[in-house]
């Protein structure tokens, strides 16, 4: 299959400036793994970039079509073309607990998808790059105290350092999106493990933004906690004023109190 035809059958935004292609590929600096996993490659604009670096680049595509052209284009990556949906794939069956680095340009429909997969294999992913649509890179990175800071800006930091790199015109696309892109890069942090249990904080952190309006104490009535802990003045405040070391604290006060 050519690209033109390619193009037509998958009805996707494609990448025609190749200098944003590499400077996403430049993105990763590599240390502490010697295997990348390319999400989405399509037609390859930045897997020819990642073939060029010295690790090894694997690609999972679940279009046919795609993994057909990678195939015919791409000899270099035989072996290494998983024809497979990421958010269902047990990864390990190839990398078999070993660490390695995720990059793409994320289809913005499973973008957030892709990431919250991502956190499942966090002891296996020291970084973490690519593109999104901006508002979602944006809030991945946002800080307390903004309307776009929530559930993947806390849980994505609490494990990771997020820095937003840069912002993509609509215009690079062909065809070009409604919207602007955004890059960011993730590092794990040094220590990733949280001094409480993994499982409530991710809990008291989904539960406390279902109801961001309002206050703790009324958006995490359905813990069932206790009174005495109820009078804590931290649930006088709103989920969006919490940074993740309050959400990681206010953790530890639940657990404390017997959940």
């Amino acid at each position: 299959m050519d690209k033109v035809k390619a193009k037509k059958h998958l009805g996707q935004h494609f990448l025609k400036d190749e200098s944003i292609a590499s400077q996403i590929a430049e993105s990763l600096n590599g240390n502490g793994y010697n295997d990348v996993l390319e999400i989405g490659p399509g037609m390859g604009v930045l897997t020819k970039y990642l073939l060029d670096k010295p690790y090894n680049t694997y690609v999972i595509e679940i279009d046919k079509e795609s993994v057909e052209y990678l195939n015919a284009n791409y000899p270099t990556l035989h072996g290494r073309i998983i024809s497979e949906d990421f958010l269902k794939y047990n990864i390990n069956s190839v990398f078999e607990g070993k660490q390695f680095a995720i990059i793409g340009n994320f289809p913005y429909n499973i973008s957030t998808q892709i990431v919250f997969r991502a956190l499942e294999f966090r002891n296996q992913i020291p970084e973490f790059a690519g593109m999104f649509q901006k508002e979602v890179a944006e809030r991945i990175c946002e800080k307390k105290g903004s309307k776009a800071y929530g559930i993947l800006s806390v849980l994505a930091q609490a494990f990771y350092d997020a820095e937003y790199l840069f912002t993509v015109s609509e215009h690079v696309f062909d065809p070009p999106p409604k919207v602007k892109s955004g890059v960011l890069r993730l590092r794990r942090k040094d220590n990733y493990t949280l001094p409480c249990g993994e499982k409530l904080f991710f809990t008291v952190v989904k539960t406390a933004f279902q109801q961001r309006r309002k206050t703790l104490r009324n958006s995490l009535k359905t813990l069932n906690l206790s009174d005495n802990l109820r009078e804590d003045t931290i649930f006088d405040l709103r989920p969006e004023q919490l940074s993740v070391e309050q959400f990681i604290a206010l953790t530890q006060k639940i657990e404390a109190d017997g959940i």
